[in-house]
């Protein structure tokens, strides 16, 4: 997969010549084979990024913002001619500069006596491939700008070539493949702390679903308390109270399925209609019409408490 590498190069331990009247630093080092940061370049592949470096614009430093971003006017200083390839040594060529630049001559002296201090720094698109440790660069695909800089990245200087001093992709084109090839040990140490956040979220999705299932059932336990004519133990009062206590309506919960609980409140059930037999029967008022329950959970406490009360303490009240 293509990767935007950002390469840096000086041309010192090169012979130039620099030619004042002309504007033209000859043989300049324009990219080197071997990356300070262990990046290799095939020689296949300089060989055929040589029309991709011819007439490239040399701009003053890296552009303000992404690689891509717009240049100003003031930055143009030049365009690199001539490119060619030397065996076992890189790509070369002539740096044709503006002698009215306002760098002109401060480019000039570095050429002439320090050419270490500055150098040809380019963002290009290329393949590459893993060989062991090392990050080989199988192509040049597109040649997208050429900045002279002040510190080197692929060589060593104006007429030497270097990686960027990351020898990494960019920010905004980094991919996958290429973190898991030059930091596996952040890929690893992402792998590990998704692992975690992903134990935290499930073991919160399992207590978010065993909550929502004790609800569920609590509803079902009051539409089941209905059906059999049970009082609703929230409103409960008196010894109605006692037939749907607390106690009860949690070994409802705990019962192991619908058939138990039934079974459960049928025994309920007909405990509570046995001990409304034996409740008095008041006299109706001739005011207020009739009304039927069929459990008489509203009538005052059975003749014989302590036989009720042991008999809810028997159903596990």
């Amino acid at each position: 997969m293509p990767e935007m590498l950002q390469e840096y190069a000086d041309s010192r331990g090169v012979a130039v010549e620099v030619d004042r009247q002309a504007g033209v630093i000859r043989g300049v080092k324009i990219l080197g084979l071997q990356s300070r940061n262990g990046r290799t370049y095939l020689a296949e592949a300089l060989e055929k990024a040589v029309p991709l470096y011819e007439r490239a614009k040399v701009n003053v430093n890296h552009p303000k913002g992404s690689p891509g971003a717009p240049r100003d006017y003031q930055d143009r200083i030049g365009v690199i001619r001539h490119v060619g390839v030397r065996a076992g040594e890189g790509l070369f060529g002539d740096l044709h500069f503006n002698p009215k630049h306002a760098l002109a001559e401060q480019l000039i002296w570095d050429a002439e006596h320090l050419p270490e201090n500055v150098g040809l720094s380019h963002h290009v698109e290329a393949r590459t491939r893993r060989d062991g440790d090392q990050v080989v660069v199988e192509a040049i695909l597109r040649v997208q700008s050429v900045d002279l800089v002040a510190d080197p990245a692929t060589t060593r200087g104006l007429f030497e070539s270097a990686d960027a001093a990351s020898g990494q992709p960019l920010a905004g084109q980094l991919t996958v493949e290429a973190l898991k090839r030059q930091r596996p040990d952040l890929v690893e140490a992402l792998a590990q702390e998704n692992a975690a956040e992903l134990s935290r979220l499930r073991a919160e999705l399992e207590r978010l679903q065993a909550e929502e299932a004790v609800r569920q059932k609590r509803h079902r336990v009051g539409q089941l308390l209905k059906e059999y004519q049970l009082p609703d133990p929230e409103r409960a009062q008196g010894w109605a109270r006692l037939l749907v206590s607390p106690r009860f309506v949690q070994t409802l919960l705990d019962s192991p399925d619908e058939a138990a609980m039934r079974g459960l409140l049928e025994d309920r059930a007909a405990l509570a209609r046995s001990m409304a037999a034996l409740a008095p029967t008041p006299a109706p008022d001739p005011s207020r019409p009739l009304s039927r329950d069929p459990v008489a959970l509203a009538s005052p406490l059975p003749l014989d408490t302590k036989a009720f009360v042991a008999a809810i303490a028997g159903g596990n009240g």
